[in-house]
């Protein structure tokens, strides 16, 4: 039997130590570890990459704890966009939706995208109109509803900043939530889901529902999905680059992620990080600030759940 493993993400950032209580910390390590024990079990029972990548970031989207479905951030007029995007190394089919308001889980939205739909991409009202023709809940504003993440706003609501979740100024919760597997089978695939940036504004997108940018999966290569500053992670098309050095310069995965976490992305000024899984079951989790929310299992014993370098 083939090597078989799941990485899953909740955002990188400088997550400062000191701001951090072992509550806070046990409370994050719980859920990530739900998530990927619910995206493993799927790998063990032989089912596929995209059907483990899904669950385990449906559960991540499910927790408060994180900028992505139940708790994504404030838009600058108080509402909730949210993006996701999910990719099939095996097929290249991929799903993706962005700007989408009141559905519980979007990566599963996305899957339907891939599946049921002639489509890519789908956004705004349209992509809510498709879940709707599905029969998708749309859940009430309260359901997203989260003190910290309203605070958050208030803070900024007047003004022309906008918040990365990840950025020195805030000490609470971070980013994107994402998850790579490779199944028994040895295809690949990647999740990703986010709620943007707090008080964004005109429709703004990050790379998270971008293939190639914050999600791909390519079974000659790797499976990547990735947390950070949205803008300069579609400006370098992060997730594509990783696959392509593997692809066009006989890179390892090890390395690839590396050269593009810890030189490339750093030279256009971008922060953040990325995990990525390659069809032999080989997992990274390079990142360049001071944490990032994550964790990995694979078939051969290896098991980590961790937030600090």
């Amino acid at each position: 039997m083939k090597t078989f493993s799941i990485a899953i993400h909740g955002g990188a950032g400088t997550l400062v130590k000191g701001m951090m209580t072992p509550e806070l910390e046990t409370q994050y390590k719980s859920a990530l570890k739900e998530a990927l024990d619910a995206g493993y079990k799927i790998l063990k029972d032989g089912k596929t990459a995209v059907e483990a990548v899904e669950m385990a970031v449906r559960l991540l989207e499910d927790s408060h704890l994180f900028n992505a479905g139940k708790g994504s951030v404030f838009t600058a007029e108080g509402t909730h966009e949210m993006d996701a995007a999910i990719m099939d190394g095996k097929t290249l089919n991929a799903g993706a939706v962005s700007l989408i308001t009141g559905i519980k889980n979007p990566v599963s939205l996305c899957k339907d995208v891939m599946e049921k739909s002639e489509h890519v991409f789908l956004a705004g009202n349209g992509a809510m109109q498709f879940a709707k023709e599905l029969n998708y809940k749309i859940e009430d504003a309260s359901y997203f509803y989260d003190e910290l993440r309203y605070n958050q706003w208030l803070e900024i609501r007047d003004t022309d900043s906008f918040q990365l979740d990840h950025s020195v100024k805030k000490d609470s919760k971070f980013g994107t939530v994402g998850a790579v597997a490779c199944d028994q089978n040895g295809d690949i695939a990647a999740a990703t889901s986010t709620g943007g940036m707090t008080n964004k504004k005109w429709g703004r997108v990050g790379d998270s529902p971008m293939i190639g940018a914050g999600n791909y999966a390519n079974n000659k290569t790797c499976a990547v999905s990735c947390t950070g500053s949205g803008e300069f992670f579609i400006r370098g098309v992060v997730a594509y680059d990783v696959s392509c050095l593997m692809e066009y310069k006989d890179m390892t995965l090890i390395d690839a992620a590396d050269e593009v976490i810890n030189k490339r992305i750093l030279e256009i000024n971008g922060d953040g990080g990325l995990i990525a899984v390659d069809a032999k079951g080989n997992i990274v989790m390079p990142f360049n600030t001071e944490g990032m929310y994550r964790g990995c299992k694979s078939s051969n014993g290896i098991e980590e759940i961790s937030i600090y370098k």
